[in-house]
């Protein structure tokens, strides 16, 4: 049981990074510490977001996931951009 709670999070982290990556990717910048954390916050402003606005992507779960991840990343990437200057 263990296991698999270590490999959710191994999982979740990897799609984290990926995430962030990818959103660093549009709006520039980043180092892979950064990557990780816009990607993780990202992945709860991003399920946030798109329950919000009833979004189903209606394609592969990994995917969708990276994709709403990496929507929530670039959002909080301009937002922390904003507030800090």
């Amino acid at each position: 049981m263990g296991n698999m709670d270590t490999r959710a999070i191994l999982i979740f982290l990897g799609i984290g990074l990926l995430a962030g990556f990818l959103a660093g990717l549009v709006v520039g910048g980043g180092n892979i510490l950064l990557y990780l954390v816009w990607g993780v916050i990202g992945s709860f402003v991003g399920g946030f977001l798109f329950a919000q606005l009833k979004i189903d992507l209606k394609l592969n779960p990994i995917v969708t996931q990276i994709i709403t991840s990496t929507v929530g990343a670039i959002i909080v990437v301009l937002i922390a951009r904003l507030i800090g200057g």
